[in-house]
């Protein structure tokens, strides 16, 4: 990459929106202050096997604004024979927000025929979550994830993502480039931000993740360069001071607070870019799979909650 193509992607970055400008003038009002929504994603409840019109009542119940539920949990659902349009009146009469939803489409992939394939996968999931009220849906590296997958081109990444893009805005669901930390490509946020970049598209956004931006190696500073209205979702979770970073699994992820992820930094970051969308809890925690899934859902409402009210604190301090 030479350093014209470096300065015409960052011109591009900030054309886009999806960083801040030096100029940028921030409100001083805090991330707690704003309208932060709180949102469940249902992996966090996965090993307590129910059916996805009882999480949404679990959900609501325990004081979320929001849900995230995975493609497969829809399908499951709607194989059943049950409808999906009463699922979408239930959520909207409990009050919730479909924030985002988790999918497996191979959009990413270099074999052209795959890559098709890929794309009307998520044509499909698209619109299962269009049909429950949502609007947008997970874009992660799936097919470039192995570490024996080929190093990607981040060119054509940005490329396929501008197609991922046009695709959405037919379908009314905007899709979102997602960090996966242990993957061969896109483990870093930076990579992830390159791709939204250089799509050149005003809808590109990236979906973070504290356990993910860690394990990938990335610094939760980086995130400051972003513009807030670039995330529209933010996976919530901790991970613990052991094992080592390259050694941390998805079932190492622990409620927010109770590992070692710097959250006075996260939400001092947060405020400064003006971050004002969903933090969705997302946890594949066994132990947490074992346990009554309403307390599950309390415990990690309110430890999220609490990681803002803290900071909330320390200003009021300052």
């Amino acid at each position: 990459m030479t350093r014209r193509t470096c300065l015409t992607g960052l011109s591009g970055i900030a054309a886009a929106g999806l960083v801040s400008s030096p100029g940028t003038v921030h409100s001083h009002e805090t991330t707690s202050e704003k309208k932060i929504r709180f949102c469940l994603n249902t992996s966090t409840i996965r090993g307590q096997k129910l059916p996805l019109e009882e999480e949404v009542d679990l959900v609501s119940e325990t004081g979320y604004d929001g849900i995230e539920p995975w493609i497969r949990e829809i399908e499951t659902y709607q194989q059943s024979g049950k409808s999906l349009s009463d699922l979408k009146k239930k959520i909207a009469d409990k009050g919730l927000q479909v924030e985002s939803a988790i999918g497996f489409a191979r959009w990413i992939v270099d074999d052209a025929g795959e890559r098709e394939k890929g794309l009307e996968q998520m044509k499909r999931d698209m619109e299962l979550v269009s049909s429950i009220g949502g609007t947008r849906i997970a874009a992660p590296p799936v097919g470039m994830h192995g570490q024996d997958s080929a190093a990607l081109d981040l060119f054509a990444a940005a490329e396929r993502y501008a197609v991922l893009l046009e695709l959405g805005r037919e379908m009314g669901v905007t899709p979102q480039v997602e960090i996966w930390g242990p993957s061969r490509n896109l483990s870093r946020l930076g990579e992830a931000v390159f791709v939204a970049v250089e799509s050149g598209d005003q809808d590109a956004c990236v979906l973070p993740d504290v356990y993910h931006i860690f394990r990938g190696g990335s610094d939760f500073e980086g995130l400051s360069l972003l513009n807030g209205s670039a995330i529209h979702c933010f996976h919530f979770n901790d991970y613990p001071a052991t094992p080592d970073r390259e050694k941390l699994g998805d079932g190492d992820r622990v409620y927010p607070g109770d590992g070692v992820a710097p959250w006075q930094q996260l939400v001092d970051i947060l405020d400064h870019i003006g971050f004002a969308g969903a933090v969705s809890l997302e946890l594949f925690n066994k132990s947490y799979w074992a346990e009554d899934p309403r307390q599950v859902l309390q415990t990690g409402l309110s430890k999220m909650k609490a990681v803002f009210q803290s900071h909330s604190h320390s200003e009021s301090a300052s």
